[in-house]
Formats: structure tokens, sequence, C-alpha cells
């Protein structure tokens, strides 16, 4: 069966970004999602249609091609208050380098990174990690099969009905989390609200899930 709208498609692959493998995942817990529903990045899911069990794939996309260029006005300062946890900034979290999921307008949950942390703010940068990256995947089409109604009306997770925010993460426990969307659920201590739009940018996994 080939990979065509509205199929069920479990693929292993790397994503190897500047001459390093960044995320993986293996034919023992592979990525899964249906065909066609923005789930993948646009050009990489082209590049895979088509294709049936056993065919293995090579592709490179260009910033363009996957997360876009880097966005200076996703670089924005935050008081520290913004941080408080049961009334304490949690300075431990503080750190330059640090990623922490943060909140925006909409529920969704979009990883900063800490670039400085003054007295009194916090500087930090949405952009997605893999802005300005190419990106370079190997990989290999696992099972193609038709998705069921109920797959097709709630999705393959339940991610129709649950979502995170920026409607295409799956909460696949492999490394590198999903895809473009960075952790799932909010929930947990270090979570932020901020009033941005989500930065996935339909550009979805890290990677290659929007």
């Amino acid at each position: 069966m080939k990979i065509e709208q509205n199929r069920v498609v479990e693929f292993c692959y790397e994503l190897e970004v500047d001459g390093q493998i960044v995320d993986h995942t293996t034919k023992e817990k592979p990525l899964d999602y249906i065909h066609g529903t923005g789930s993948l990045l646009p050009k990489l899911e082209e590049h895979i249609e088509g294709m049936e069990p056993g065919t293995q794939f090579d592709v490179t996309l260009s910033p363009a091609e996957g997360y876009g260029e880097p966005d200076p006005n996703r670089i924005i300062d935050l008081p520290k208050s913004a941080f408080e946890i049961n009334g304490e900034v949690r300075e431990d979290l503080l750190v330059p380098g640090n990623t922490i999921p943060m909140l925006n307008g909409m529920g969704g949950v979009v990883p900063g990174v800490v670039i400085e942390v003054s007295e009194d703010s916090v500087k930090m940068d949405l952009n997605h990690q893999m802005a300005g990256k190419t990106l370079h995947f190997t990989g290999e089409i696992l099972t193609v099969r038709e998705a069921t109604e109920k797959e097709l009306t709630e999705g393959l997770h339940g991610e129709f009905v649950h979502t995170c925010g920026c409607g295409g993460c799956h909460g696949h426990d492999h490394e590198g989390g999903c895809h473009g969307c960075g952790e799932h659920g909010c929930g947990e201590e270090g979570c932020h609200e901020h009033g941005d739009d989500c930065g996935c940018g339909h550009h979805e996994g890290g990677c290659g899930c929007h």
C-alpha cells in the first residue's frame, strides 16, 4: 500500500543538522502520523508521498522548507515575576541556555531559551530551535494502512480533540520530543504564560512533525 491522503504511516528516521544527529526514531519506536493532515513538514511529506513499506528515503530541506529563518521579534524580555511558582521565582530555571516551556495566549506550549538574565527581567528566544537550519532526513517507511473513521475524526493519538494549541503534536516518546512543538501539555513546573502566538511554525516534530 502506498502513502496517500488519510493513510496511517509508520516510519523511522534520523535527522542530521550541522553534521550532528539531533533526533531519531527506531523501528521499535517509530513515528506515526496520518498523511495529509499537516503533521509533517510539507516538503518532507511531499517527498515520501507514494512510497511503500520498505522504501528508504533521503531528503534535505533548506531553512525555507523547514522552520524558516530566526525572527528577531520572537526574542522578548519578560519580567522575572513571570517565572514565579508558588510565589517564588525559580532562579534555578533562569540559566542562559536553559530551555523553559512557555504557554502562549492560546494555551499552546512554546519552548523558550534563556538568553540573558538581569536583576528584574529575562531575555527569552522563542524561535524554533531549528530555525535557520538545513535539515537532512534519512529513514525508512515501515507500514502504511488506511486510517479509521475514529482516527480521522479524533486524530491518531487524540490530537484533534486534545491539542497543545498548535494543532499537530502527537506526543511520541522518542528522543527530541515532539518535533516542532517542544513539550506536550503544560502541567509541569517552569511552564509560563506569555502573549505571543505559537511558534511552532507548521513547521512542525523538532524534526519532521509540525
